[in-house]
């Protein structure tokens, strides 16, 4: 028996040496969780992802988790951090990501970050990594996110200008009709949706909310995530800006539980706008409970669509709140793992988390 087969536990399964190989090379965030890879050469272990020269497949091991490394001798990678969880702000960020979420209001220039001990480049490739735009235009987004959810509250449109940081009505409301393609006075019947990132042991996931409740929940690492995103938009008549919301630590909370095999079902208010059929779909996904699986004709059947099976597996594709919305519970009629869109090894992972019984998943 090798290492590999020593190392994996009975309620985690690893996949075979040649996909966690590819999956090495390829960095490919999708396998978060589902396994670490250790170089023998070097005595470290690392994330799949990592960016550190690749070794030659005969001097790797692969681990279900940092854990079980450390335990077989290895250390923790410097450059992938396999220790920390992916996504975490680093510790050099961390004052300053701790201020931002303090104050909604703040402006902070080059000058300032530099007073703070930071390189402004430096910050600014990281949320142009993470968040996909500059560190200017995120503090600009939240401001923004602040004026318009004042003015919903009968704010008048000067007041909400300057308590969210702006110094001229002129910047404010062509920065404001930038962002929500309306005037500020004019913003009625337009919605926010807030979105934060949140860490999870499969990897950073996308949360989104309007004041109802959640509306998204995607793996960042999604291919479809920018388009989910723009048709969430087109639906809700609403912009997707960074910002907070109260329904973030709740979703925190009940998800770590999750992870931590303390919770099966969630309490959270969703919305989901989409067809009806769409809406049928996602309404019988969360009928499956957690530790349990059903296949597209099972979940057609319980529609009253026997003939629709391809429909509801592209009603499943369109999901937009993983986990919370199980389409991870729905397989093959072969019991065999079929289309998921943060990948079919974290599908894996997310089953045996929930102790799927054996036989209904291979």
């Amino acid at each position: 028996m090798n290492t590999t087969d020593k190392a994996t536990n009975q309620t985690q399964s690893l996949p075979d040496r040649e996909t966690m190989y590819a999956a090495l090379v390829q960095r490919d965030s999708r396998f978060e969780g589902v396994f670490v890879a250790a170089i023998r050469t070097t005595g470290i272990f690392c994330r799949p992802s990592c960016s550190a020269r690749k070794p030659k497949p005969e001097n790797v091991e692969y681990f279900p988790d940092a854990k079980t490394a450390l335990a077989n001798g290895y250390r923790e990678c410097k450059i992938c951090r396999p220790l920390v969880a992916l996504g975490s702000t680093p510790d050099w960020l961390q004052p300053l990501i701790e201020e931002v979420e303090q104050d909604a209001t703040i402006r902070l220039q080059a000058e300032d970050l530099r007073e703070r001990g930071l390189d402004p480049v430096r910050v600014r490739r990281w949320f142009q990594k993470l968040h996909g735009m500059s560190f200017a235009a995120y503090l600009r987004m939240r401001r923004i996110n602040q004026a318009f959810s004042q003015i919903q509250h009968k704010t008048p449109v000067t007041d909400a200008a300057f308590q969210s940081g702006y110094e001229s009505l002129s910047g404010f409301g062509e920065g404001f009709k930038k962002t929500m393609g309306a005037a500020p006075a004019k913003s009625k019947g337009q919605q926010v949706i807030a979105v934060s990132r949140i860490l999870t042991p499969l990897g950073p996931m996308l949360a989104g909310a309007t004041e109802q409740g959640i509306c998204l929940l995607e793996f960042t690492d999604r291919r479809m995530l920018e388009t989910q995103i723009n048709r969430l938009q087109k639906r809700l008549k609403a912009t997707a800006l960074p910002g907070d919301s109260p329904f973030f630590a709740q979703l925190e909370g009940q998800l770590q539980a999750y992870f931590a095999g303390k919770r099966t079902e969630f309490d959270l208010p969703l919305i989901t706008p989409g067809t009806e059929f769409q809406q049928k779909v996602w309404a019988a996904l969360q009928t499956i409970p957690c530790g349990e699986t059903r296949s597209y004709s099972e979940q057609a059947e319980i529609i009253g669509q026997t003939t629709a099976v391809r429909a509801v597996a592209r009603a499943n594709g369109d999901n937009r709140i993983a986990i919370l919305i199980p389409c991870h519970r729905v397989i093959g009629a072969d019991g065999s793992l079929t289309g998921y869109g943060g990948g079919l090894w974290r599908k894996k992972r997310l089953l045996e988390i929930e102790n799927v019984k054996k036989g209904q998943q291979k």
